[in-house]
């Protein structure tokens, strides 16, 4: 039977959820009492990041990361695997071996992450899920390129959940009180080793799989075979996690699928970049996300809105639409004021919620 909730230490979260991005334990130009108010129930947080940058003694004296950053909702640690290909393999700072990834710290000296050493740095953050370190296959790559980036794929989750098994008996940690552990599908655009990444994964046995790699084709458009391939393999029990799938229409058309988790980065990146999110409804209870086009951008750069005293969007009730115009966001952006960013992401994170709890009603 499909989960229909998320198990966090803050209580039961309602699926479907998207998490945005706290990449660094930061969701930026927003501190955590902004995140709560437009009802986000969870983040993510990115363990590469956070393991290069401050070390798991900092997370421990503060039991967790979520005391450290004063966030009381849900937590998902992702293991970094993007980071992994787009940094230790493209750049010159890393390397990708099957012992783990190599790359340097900030201090310059040489980090070896291991599959082991991702789990027992998730484990210092407390999280409510943890995602076990992949080798995410980059766009373009050949098949033999592919297969390799699975099979590593399967043995580093294999040796993740065997450090997992023994952190969870360490700490008397049973099944309604351990983490849930999510592996990653690899496999690029080639639907066969998609499925045989999904079916060693579930021989291996976790509580989810997440959609992993570069889910857009060569043509610009989302690889939904990819995505039902994945859901279509995996234990009607199992989460679904659609890493990194941000654009409202690809939410909808994986929940349709199956997929009940979500994160990315794009509706804050977008809001600080002056792109707000808006439904085309009268009002909140008119809003469909079944119908074409349900959304729009709006983008405070046009003359036209210099002395618009209209909300930035009339169904949304953040912070920037209950309390200021469409001209006072165009000029706090203007002169490059900080506020202009945070107003803006708490509306994209409202939006993002408000799209959430319209699939939570489609779907019950």
């Amino acid at each position: 039977m499909k989960p229909k909730y998320f198990r966090s230490h803050c209580g039961r979260v309602p699926l479907p959820v998207f998490f945005p991005d706290a990449t660094q334990a930061v969701v930026k130009s927003i501190d955590t009492t902004d995140i709560k108010s437009t009802k986000t129930p969870g983040i993510l947080v990115n363990t590469y990041h956070l393991y290069r940058t401050l070390g798991i003694e900092v997370a421990k004296k503060f039991g967790g990361i979520r005391n450290f950053m004063s966030w009381d909702g849900a937590l998902i640690s992702d293991s970094g695997g993007f980071q992994v290909m787009s940094l230790a393999k493209k750049g010159n700072s890393g390397k990708v071996i099957d012992e783990g990834v190599k790359f340097k710290g900030d201090d310059g000296n040489i980090i070896m992450l291991t599959p082991e050493k991702s789990i027992q740095f998730q484990f210092g953050l407390e999280p409510d899920m943890l995602v076990v370190l992949d080798d995410f296959t980059p766009p373009g790559a050949s098949y033999d390129e592919a297969k390799k980036t699975v099979e590593r794929t399967i043995l580093w989750a294999k040796r993740s959940k065997d450090e997992y098994l023994k952190l969870c008996n360490k700490f008397g940690l049973d099944k309604k009180t351990r983490p849930y552990l999510l592996a990653v599908v690899q496999g690029g655009e080639f639907v066969e080793l998609r499925e045989y990444c999904t079916r060693k994964l579930v021989e291996i046995g976790f509580d989810g799989l997440g959609y992993g790699g570069w889910p857009i084709k060569e043509d610009g458009k989302f690889n939904y075979q990819v995505a039902e391939c994945i859901a279509r393999n995996s234990p009607s029990s199992y989460f679904l996690y659609g890493l990194g799938i941000g654009k409202p229409e690809e939410i909808i058309g994986c929940f349709d699928l199956g997929y009940q988790i979500f994160d990315c980065v794009l509706p804050t990146r977008d809001a600080r970049h002056r792109r707000l999110y808006v439904y085309n409804a009268k009002s909140i209870d008119k809003i469909d996300v079944r119908k074409s086009k349900f959304y729009s951008f709006y983008t405070p750069d046009n003359k036209k809105y210099k002395m618009d005293r209209s909300p930035v969007s009339v169904v949304c009730d953040c912070l920037l639409c209950k309390k200021y115009s469409r001209a006072y966001l165009m000029h706090l952006f203007r002169i490059n004021e900080v506020t202009a960013g945070r107003l803006a992401t708490i509306h994209n994170l409202r939006f993002y919620s408000i799209l959430m709890e319209k699939l939570r009603n489609y779907g019950s």
